[in-house]
């Protein structure tokens, strides 16, 4: 096996562990370190693509400010065991069905999926540009670019009211 090949492979193994140790720790806290981990792992990817600035900036804008959002909405949301409601057993097996289905989906995609041929390949453009890859995002995709801070503006409003306390009258 080749050491490209062994990097791969241990960085797959951290990313899917840290995924489901994300997924199913009972700390919140304890979640977002492994999703940290697991942006890191991301990142390691990047590098073995040889996309090195890619790798940068997921380290920058997602294991650094992302997850002190994260944080900060962990920490203002005060996540008490005593506080948290227990969902009815038809909303958990609503959930299991929901996330089979978009499993079964996603895998028929993949299979039927065609590899890319054309002119995508033929351009021979330097993607790994930051000034190829600035007026690609700014420019063919600049729509969905915004909608992207759009998404990201509503999660931090959302955030906000989540966190706000109701006063009570006295």
């Amino acid at each position: 096996m080749s050491t490209i090949l062994i990097i791969f492979c241990v960085l797959a193994a951290v990313t899917v562990l840290t995924a489901f140790l994300t997924i199913f720790s009972r700390n919140p806290i304890h979640s977002a370190l492994y999703l940290v981990i697991c942006f890191f792992s991301i990142a390691g990817h990047y590098l073995l693509l040889n996309s090195q600035f890619l790798a940068v900036v997921h380290i920058i804008v997602y294991s650094g400010a992302i997850m002190i959002l994260f944080l900060f909405t962990i920490m203002l949301m005060n996540l008490n065991k005593e506080n948290e409601v227990h969902k009815p057993r038809i909303t958990r097996l609503g959930a299991i069905v929901s996330f089979c289905l978009i499993c079964l989906v996603l895998l028929a995609v993949f299979i039927n999926s065609k590899p890319i041929v054309g002119e995508y390949i033929s351009t021979g453009e330097d993607y790994q540009s930051i000034k190829v890859l600035g007026k690609v995002l700014l420019n063919e995709y600049m729509v969905p670019f915004e909608f992207a801070s759009i998404l990201l503006l509503v999660a931090m409003i959302g955030t906000v009211l989540l966190s706000k306390k109701e006063k009570t009258e006295k």
